[in-house]
């Protein structure tokens, strides 16, 4: 126990650098997503204000930055990639619907390690906690078209 930390106090665990919840990780993905698109935070501004979520001992810190600063650094290219399979404009989309199609449009395109469905799956949940009535579905079935572009040999395997 540190010196400085009072005998019998509790602190909270440190966060998971490579086992804590991807799930949680997206969801403060989202959160942050968020506060980008309203406040126009940047990233050193999004990471501190997540690390001081209550949940965030739980995420995955690794998954996290890596998910976060790759959307963030894809911005552009990822709308461009969704905006084909969109019935609006992106700058129309709610903020939680682009956020929730920028996850799942950074992870089809650049974490190859997560499976499409995967990756299409944990973004419509994100949809549906956070977005409006319809929300998920719309996220559905535009991710399900980007990853019919991104995943062509993953899809084609099948």
């Amino acid at each position: 126990m540190s010196a400085q930390r009072a005998e019998g106090s509790v602190s909270a665990p440190a966060p998971k650098k490579g086992r804590g919840s991807r799930q949680l990780s997206r969801e403060l993905v989202l959160r942050a997503l968020y506060q980008w698109q309203v406040g126009g935070s940047d990233l050193a501004a999004l990471i501190v204000s997540m690390e001081e979520e209550e949940d965030y001992a739980e995420v995955n810190v690794g998954f996290f930055r890596e998910l976060l600063t790759g959307v963030l650094a894809n911005a552009a290219d990822l709308d461009a990639a969704l905006a084909p399979h969109l019935d609006r404009a992106v700058k129309e989309l709610s903020p939680i619907e682009h956020g929730c199609l920028l996850i799942g449009a950074q992870e089809l395109a650049y974490t190859l390690n997560v499976p499409y469905k995967v990756a299409i799956n944990e973004s419509v949940n994100l949809a549906k906690k956070y977005g409006g009535t319809d929300g998920h579905k719309f996220v559905n079935g535009v991710l399900d078209k980007l990853a019919k572009v991104t995943r062509v040999a993953e899809l084609t395997a099948r």
